[in-house]
């Protein structure tokens, strides 16, 4: 304190600010000593950031996979394209929809444990 107080009640009321400055210091260096609370909400944070990532992926992947599945219907509606059309275009599609059913079956997986 920069300054004397000067009656009964400024001391006490210094003396009060100085408990509630007092207790939130405790409460803040709990805080940081509660190591279960800060790794579960670490645990958490990261968990958070992971299902949006897969999400994402997940989206991207099916608008790809939909993309493939509409080129290669095209394709083998026009006979003479059918003839033509490039077995890795195949592959690509079945990749595509392999990636988004491992994303699904990962996501009901992760919801159970």
């Amino acid at each position: 304190m920069t300054y004397v107080a000067h009656n009964s009640h400024d001391l006490r009321a210094d003396i009060e600010d100085t408990r509630i400055e007092l207790g939130e210091t405790v409460e803040a260096l709990a805080a940081k000593t509660d190591v279960k609370t800060r790794a579960g909400e670490a645990i958490s944070a990261a968990a958070g950031r992971t299902r949006e990532r897969l999400a994402g992926a997940g989206t991207s992947t099916a608008r790809a996979a939909g993309t493939a599945r509409q080129k290669l219907a095209e394709t083998t509606r026009n006979p003479a394209v059918r003839r033509a059309a490039p077995p890795a275009a195949i592959a690509v599609a079945a990749a595509g929809v392999a990636t988004v059913l491992l994303f699904a079956q990962r996501r009901r997986s992760t919801r159970f444990h």
